[in-house]
């Protein structure tokens, strides 16, 4: 009886899947590499996802079908597919798909960057627009970047100094950056530092960054049981919904703590917000926003925010010690508009466009987030001609975008005049560079992310000139990526920094 009921069970649940996919068998999807049973094309992929992704798309064109398990990914690699899927038919396909830790984190989706679009979503985009990273905001800010950046410049300037090296000495670069990037987005949302200029962290640094990197671990160990569910069987998944648990525990006692500080100062102090959490926090009746909403808020901004720059501007710099041509400009522009007898500030960039061009440059060639985020189609859409279903996630393949021969000439020339010749705009009104996205979910803090790259990059092109170790050719820099959603140079570019202003202009006033 037992063996009767097994395969009558049996028979039922293959008759149930193949009615499911007789629909999805008379559509026309993009073409792709044949997918596996049950696992689809998860075990075809390399690690770097966007590079492999691009080999795809050489072989079977800009548009591919890729299978997550019996999920369908769709992969767009031009600037046109770009269009229509940002602009043109953005209104089916500006959810976000979630996994467990995602959907956790995010409180089901209360905050940003992992809502799905609708009303909260326009509410809280609304609160940014209008209040977080408004142009006014922006300028009463600058003067912490510009202080954090010079907290760089003068670290470096120790080590050159340092035993007398006077630039005789390589260092890893991406140290000094991180401190930078890290106190500027703390200072921002919260007002006070969280790591010192030697990269320690204070606790609650410590803490804030290991939320963080325990979040890129979940989100991978996860991946394949989020897509082949009976995967699970063979995982404990108490295991990881403790792990997930104690990472947002971790996370609330944390924000709870610091949003209980800054309403016992402001009730203190009676002051106006200068901080984007005293913002949100005096904001928070006037636009209904929950505690959730004020928390996600916050960590979209660490997470968005605390490692792009450092990427964007590693990159950058690697490329400039490759090309000691962009390197003379840069510095050319710096001594003729600034000279040398005061340091560069942020309103200097008007008068600084070839440096505006190499920041330019460097993103098109390396985005810091090469596929974007993933959107989600909420209905039965049509993409290049082909059928997209409704619960298809849908990718754009920025980095190769950005490097698509049809776009660009010398798309892998590192050649900051293109953007001399023709004003490009890289905000998500041009869909051959998109390093902050496009329409209906493009990034709010997109010119705050740009001030800070030129700004870090202006100053250490200014305050020294830069040249690859002894014996190091061009050739010999790692310019590969590391796998995962933001991508960091797999190997840390080390560049030796030479001292080429006054002494007295390497220190803080």
């Amino acid at each position: 009886m037992a063996h009767l009921l097994l395969s009558a069970f049996l028979i039922l649940a293959t008759l149930l899947v193949v009615f499911k996919l007789l629909p999805w068998r008379r559509r026309r999807f993009p073409p792709g590499p044949k997918p596996k049973p049950v696992v689809g094309n998860l075990y075809d992929m390399t690690p770097v996802k966007f590079r492999c992704f691009a080999e795809w798309a050489e072989k079977y064109g800009p548009i591919v079908s890729v299978w997550f398990g019996s999920t369908l990914n769709v992969v767009v690699s031009s600037p046109e597919l770009a269009r229509e899927v940002l602009k043109e038919k953005d209104q089916w396909l500006t959810d976000r798909p979630r996994n467990r830790s995602r959907e956790k984190f995010s409180r089901g989706g209360k905050d940003l960057i992992w809502a799905d679009y609708g009303p909260h979503y326009v509410k809280v985009r609304k609160v940014c627009n209008l209040e977080l990273f408004t142009p006014k905001r922006l300028e009463n800010l600058r003067p912490i970047r510009e202080e954090e950046v010079m907290a760089m410049v003068e670290s470096i300037f120790k080590e050159c100094t340092k035993q007398g090296k006077q630039g005789g000495g390589s260092l890893i670069v991406r140290e000094y950056l991180a401190p930078v990037a890290f106190n500027n987005i703390t200072r921002l949302a919260l007002g006070k530092r969280l790591m010192d200029e030697e990269g320690k962290m204070y606790e609650q640094g410590v803490e804030l960054k290991s939320v963080v990197s325990e979040g890129i671990k979940i989100g991978a160990m996860l991946m394949a049981a989020e897509y082949v569910p009976w995967l699970r069987l063979f995982a404990s998944t108490k295991a990881e919904a403790a792990i997930i648990g104690d990472r947002e525990a971790r996370r609330d006692r944390l924000t709870r703590a610091i949003m209980n500080e800054h309403t016992q100062l402001r009730l203190k102090t009676n002051d106006t917000y200068h901080h984007f959490l005293d913002a949100l926090l005096t904001l928070q009746d006037q636009y209904d926003l929950s505690d959730d909403t004020v928390i996600g808020l916050l960590w979209d901004m660490f997470t968005a925010g605390m490692d792009t720059t450092v990427i964007a501007v590693e990159w950058a710099m690697a490329e400039i010690v490759r090309s000691p041509r962009v390197q003379r400009k840069i510095q050319e522009e710096l001594d003729r508009v600034v000279g040398s007898e005061r340091v560069m500030t942020e309103m200097d960039f008007p008068s600084l466009p070839y440096l505006r061009s190499v920041a330019k440059e460097s993103l098109r060639l390396h985005p810091s987030t090469p596929l974007m985020l993933p959107h989600k189609a909420t209905a039965d859409v049509r993409i290049g001609g082909y059928d997209v279903p409704r619960g298809s996630i849908v990718h754009v393949n920025v980095w190769a975008i950005g490097r698509n021969p049809t776009a660009w000439k010398e798309p892998l020339a590192f050649r900051p005049e293109r953007f001399l010749e023709e004003d490009v705009d890289i905000k998500g009104h041009d869909f051959r560079v998109l390093p902050f996205g496009a329409g209906r979910r493009v990034c709010p803090g997109a010119q705050l992310a740009i001030n800070l790259v030129q700004s870090m990059l202006g100053h250490l092109l200014h305050h020294f000139e830069w040249s690859l170790p002894e014996g190091v050719k061009p050739d010999d820099v790692d310019m590969m990526e590391s796998p995962g959603m933001v991508t960091f140079m797999r190997t840390p570019l080390r560049a030796v920094p030479t001292p080429r202003l006054p002494a007295s202009l390497y220190e803080r006033t």
